[in-house]
Parts: C-alpha cells; structure tokens; sequence
C-alpha cells in the first residue's frame, strides 16, 4: 500500500500475509506483522516502523501494533523500541501508552509513552524520565 497527497510519496506500507473479516466488525489483520516507510515532501526516508503483528479496525481507521515494535527516526538517528503503537488515521497521529526505550548511540531514553505525526516527522517520547549515559 502507498500513501501520497500532490503526487508526493508520503508513506508505504509492506505486509506478506493480510486477512480480511467482515463479520462481526470489519477488520483487516496483519498476522506475518507490517513493514512502513515514511518519506518527507522530497521523498527522503525519515522513518520506519516495523511490528510483528497489526490489527486494522477498517471503519474506525485505527491501526493497533504489537509484537517487537521498533520505529527508526533517521532525523536523530534514534531507535525506538515499543509494546505496542496505535494508528488514529483520523486524527494523522501515531501513539503508545506504555513504556518506551530510546536507543542512540549509547545514550538510552525511558519514557512511559509516545507521540508523533502522521508522517513520523516529529516524534515525541512522553513522560520522559531520563537519560543514561553509559560505557562499554
């Protein structure tokens, strides 16, 4: 699946294996997990999020991963370890409310949540409770 507004690659979305239920609620399940790029206006990767298993909930456009969540912001060069993600299509905002692991380098953060754009252009760890500088 691709994601484009004015002919600009926006977001692509990767996936082997997809099942589509109609009854009771229209779902659409991701059971081999998803794969997604997502590209600034000159069609640069800033980031990816990868998830062993998703849910979509089709008619509220919500996309809840779990399963080794890991985002990478090639912005700051973080990776992002999460349980879970949740995808409000409708709001364009990605979150988490739960516990978050920011690697860089050798600096980590810990936070208890997170929230980005749409485009994972601006991400945000919540509640921040520090920093830990460590050596090898």
């Amino acid at each position: 699946m691709r994601r484009s507004s004015r002919a600009m690659l926006q977001m692509e979305m990767e996936t082997p294996h997809v099942l589509k239920y109609e009854q009771p609620t229209p779902i659409t399940r991701y059971p081999e997990g998803v794969n997604l790029r997502f590209y600034d206006d000159s069609s640069t990767l800033t980031a990816t999020l990868t998830a062993g298993s998703a849910v979509t909930y089709d008619k509220s456009q919500v996309l809840y991963a779990t399963d080794s969540v890991v985002v990478v912001d090639y912005t700051t060069g973080d990776t992002i370890y999460l349980q879970d993600i949740v995808w409000r299509q409708m709001d364009s905002i990605f979150f988490s409310n739960h516990p978050v692991r920011a690697v860089n380098g050798q600096r980590i953060t810990l936070g208890d949540g997170f929230v980005s754009d749409e485009r994972m252009a601006h991400l945000r760890i919540t509640r921040q409770r520090g920093t830990i500088e460590f050596q090898e």
